[in-house]
């Protein structure tokens, strides 16, 4: 397991008007940069299939209704390993939600290690609540 020390030079991800948010506990991470850096650096993001099911109902998250015919499954949903060999619905609730209702079993989804989602947190404060605890679970 790895440890993970405080960068006392963390700088929060801005956040610009429209960015997606994602608020995970005191985590908050921006998902649209998260995207745009995933979009440029895919070759170093793992892919993997996901069980709907299980991630599904791991998921803590409000579905609107509205949203769930709209989205696009075959869009990989983002996962954050959130402790170590943990990893989280942080993007794609209504994607999983929808391959649920139409019986999929699985889906696509790049997991994030916190080296890779970290510079996207958009507070010191959660940044540094992440980093201790992480470390409190190794």
């Amino acid at each position: 397991m790895r440890f993970l020390e405080i960068n006392k030079n963390f700088a929060p991800i801005d956040i610009n008007h429209g960015d997606e948010l994602f608020p995970n506990g005191i985590f908050v991470f921006n998902i649209t940069k998260m995207i745009e850096s995933i979009e440029n650096f895919k070759e170093e993001i793992i892919i993997e299939d996901i069980n709907v099911l299980e991630y599904r109902n791991n998921a803590f998250s409000v579905i609107d209704e509205s949203h769930v015919d709209l989205v696009d499954i075959s869009n990989p949903i983002i996962l954050a390993e959130i402790c170590p060999n943990t990893f989280n619905v942080i993007d794609g609730h209504h994607r999983l939600e929808k391959a649920y209702r139409n019986g999929i079993d699985g889906i696509k989804a790049y997991k994030l290690t916190p080296e890779q989602f970290i510079p996207f947190l958009t507070t010191v404060k959660g940044y540094e609540a992440f980093v201790e605890y992480w470390n409190s679970k190794l």
